[in-house]
């Protein structure tokens, strides 16, 4: 459904972008679950929130995401993206380097009523700090 492709990409853009605390609570079901979570690790809207808020955005300035593709089935959608930007805070115990930073990310994303109810995904973050400590 385009509307929730919609969803996403804001999503993308004004939280995980530009964190924006509102367009997070507006678009955010009361029962979130990120399933990919790690184990034992809170997997609630808050905990996303903090990812983006306490670990990425303190450390990469100038942080923009580009989608690359979206794919819509029925109340989910895929999104191919890159979370990019420089290296000029501590990232995951890494200080900062000055370098360009660009994750590559795959989510899928269960959308009811214009918010985010579950949400799966994979990422190169650690290929990236590993790179970083070299």
């Amino acid at each position: 459904m385009p509307e929730n492709q919609d969803v996403v990409r804001r999503f993308n853009i004004e939280v995980i972008q530009n964190g924006r605390r509102d367009a997070f609570e507006d678009l955010m079901a009361p029962d979130f679950v990120n399933r990919s979570a790690p184990a034992g690790a809170p997997h609630d809207a808050e905990s996303m929130w903090a990812t983006f808020q306490s670990v990425l955005r303190p450390a990469l300035s100038d942080l923009t995401v580009t989608i690359h593709d979206q794919i819509a089935q029925g109340d989910k959608v895929t999104t191919r993206k890159t979370i990019s930007g420089v290296h000029t805070g501590p990232l995951m115990g890494i200080a900062p380097t000055g370098r360009v930073v660009s994750i590559d990310v795959i989510d899928i994303v269960r959308v009811r009523d214009q918010r985010y109810v579950e949400h799966w995904g994979i990422n190169s973050l650690p290929a990236v700090l590993a790179g970083l400590r070299t």
